[in-house]
């Protein structure tokens, strides 16, 4: 009589068992799809920020030289505006994406960009895709 208890507990608990299993292989293979998922998702979310940086970067130093060779007084305010951009740029944390104001300053950066090409008076358009890379006019 036991071993008939026994084997229908093994029948009313297989349920519970194959679910249990069932999880436990699920979540093991979400884990690990999520950590390349992740993966993917960092590095191409990276990767934008690091050719948004770049380029504002490369739009200033190419303006301070611009600027330096042609300098005058109405251009000081000019000036000032891009030292503290490029100053911004080059304190930005690239090497640390645990950094809790990365998007913070990324914003800051954006708007003080903003405001030189306002005193340039030149529209940036900077756009990433895979047909038209980088800033426009």
């Amino acid at each position: 009589m036991a071993e008939s208890q026994d084997m229908f507990d093994a029948i009313v608990m297989a349920d519970e068992r194959f679910h249990g299993e069932g999880y436990q292989e699920g979540y093991e293979e979400g884990s690990s799809l999520g950590i390349i998922e992740g993966r993917q998702y960092g590095t191409l979310h990276g990767a934008r920020i690091g050719s948004e940086i770049g380029c504002y970067q490369g739009f200033a130093l190419v303006w301070k030289c611009l600027l330096h060779s042609c300098a005058s007084d109405k251009d000081s305010r000019k000036m000032k505006v891009l030292e503290s951009l490029i100053g911004m740029i080059q304190k930005f944390p690239y090497d640390d994406p645990t950094y809790d104001k990365l998007h913070e300053d990324l914003d800051k950066i954006r708007g003080k960009f903003k405001q030189f090409c306002s005193l340039l008076n030149v529209q940036p358009d900077f756009k990433i895709s895979a047909e038209d890379p980088g800033l426009s006019f």
